[in-house]
């Protein structure tokens, strides 16, 4: 089954469905710029600590919020969105415009938080909410060297290389 794209407000209807069949649901974010095999891993191992994947997409104002670099996002938020419903790991993908996913974090109060490893726990943006609804907060170590940073850098070098 394919994920799906919901809004923040459809999103919170169906999440006490969710409670009721006694689905621990996982939620991680990120902006997903350009998908790669690090992705995967990731959401494939977040999917794992739990029974349903919802994944917090930053939009477009919000990814050039965090300067990410410039032009960026290269992948505009409404396909980003759908590569990510279309990953198997992933159950419902929520955009959020704000500089943090903690107002969807509040909205929905999943079972577990996860945050790349990178971050330390205390860190973790809604752990004060997770936490205190009796949830969890995890995070997952990257496979190294996989990067949407590294494979912009890596096709800026080859198309310099092929323009001389």
């Amino acid at each position: 089954m394919m994920g799906v794209v919901l809004s923040r407000t459809e999103l919170v209807k169906i999440r006490p469905q969710m409670k009721k069949a006694g689905k621990r649901v996982v939620f991680t974010n990120g902006c997903f710029d350009i998908i790669h095999r690090g992705h995967v891993d990731y959401l494939t191992k977040a999917k794992a600590l739990g029974d349903v994947l919802v994944v917090g997409v930053n939009t477009d104002g919000s990814v050039r919020r965090l300067n990410k670099g410039p032009g960026r996002p290269v992948v505009e938020e409404d396909d980003r969105a759908a590569v990510m419903a279309a990953l198997a790991a992933v159950d419902y993908v929520c955009l959020f415009d704000e500089d943090t996913p903690y107002e969807l974090i509040k909205s929905l109060v999943p079972d577990i938080l996860v945050k790349g490893a990178d971050w330390s726990v205390h860190d973790v943006v809604g752990k004060d909410i997770v936490e205190s609804a009796g949830g969890s907060v995890q995070t997952i170590e990257f496979l190294p060297n996989r990067s949407t940073s590294k494979i912009i850098q890596k096709i800026a070098e080859t198309a310099a290389r092929q323009s001389k």
